[in-house]
């Protein structure tokens, strides 16, 4: 089974590309992020033979899960602030596995209301995320998390040391979820660095590699046992009038 994760940064502008994408990848589900408003080409994704649910908002955020099985959806935000309005999180469940999609917040600036309101996010997503570990559901998390994990993970860390996603405090938050028993399934297979989800468009960024490593998957104790492969397609990053990001795949031994 396929899995697979991509900030598309505008489903409207990039819609074309999406459809692109599952046809070429043939992925069994893809979750797409930063939809940047309420149309989406249900239709065309039908087309194409995937059954889709999307959480969305005017303008900002937004998030997807298309998949050749039907599914059923288990939340549409993530719980612990009924408060919070932005279109960040989508759990689905196809027989016992859930999959869950997040749009996990930048936090820039930091310090600021910004970075709060990103390490209250994480908080609770680790409340989340604790809950299922507890009752063994299986499940995999992925999604844009604007997480830079380690120095490996950035082209240089120097750089991006007082930024939010890099900050000491977000990684720490990253960790301890890491530390319920949680899997980051690329660094399974790669170890190394140089490894890289997005490219900002300035400065030659994608030209030059200098990219950072943001877009991930993480998988409960039992959805871990089940892992084959973990890789990042840098293929679209190169396509016309792309992303600033480029998808990451998941390869498990289940049969969708």
């Amino acid at each position: 089974m396929k899995i697979a994760s991509w900030n598309v940064n505008s489903i409207k502008a990039r819609g074309d590309h999406v459809l692109r994408y599952l046809r070429e990848s043939e992925s069994d589900i893809l979750m797409v992020q930063e939809l940047k408003g309420l149309e989406f080409p249900k239709e065309s994704i039908e087309a194409a033979g995937y059954h889709s649910h999307i959480v969305a908002q005017k303008a900002y955020n937004g998030v997807a899960i298309m998949s050749k099985t039907p599914f059923d959806v288990v939340q549409e935000a993530l719980e612990g602030d009924a408060s919070d309005e932005q279109a960040r999180y989508l759990e689905i469940k196809i027989d016992d596995v859930h999959y869950i999609n997040i749009y996990l917040p930048n936090g820039n600036p930091a310090p600021g209301t910004k970075y709060e309101y990103k390490l209250g996010w994480m908080k609770r997503l680790k409340h989340r995320v604790s809950a299922l570990v507890e009752s063994h559901t299986p499940f995999i998390i992925g999604g844009d998390f604007n997480v830079i994990p380690e120095g490996k993970d950035c082209h240089d860390p120097k750089t991006w040391k007082d930024d939010a996603l890099f900050h000491i405090q977000t990684r720490k938050a990253f960790r301890s979820l890491l530390n319920l028993g949680l899997t980051d399934a690329f660094r399974v297979f790669n170890t190394g660095d140089k490894n890289y989800t997005f490219w900002d468009y300035q400065a030659g960024a994608w030209q030059k590699n200098n990219g950072i490593r943001i877009d991930h998957f993480l998988l409960s104790p039992l959805m871990a046992d089940k892992l084959e492969n973990c890789v990042i397609n840098k293929e679209p990053r190169g396509w016309d009038k792309p992303s600033d990001h480029t998808p990451i795949e998941l390869t498990l031994k289940l049969t969708p």
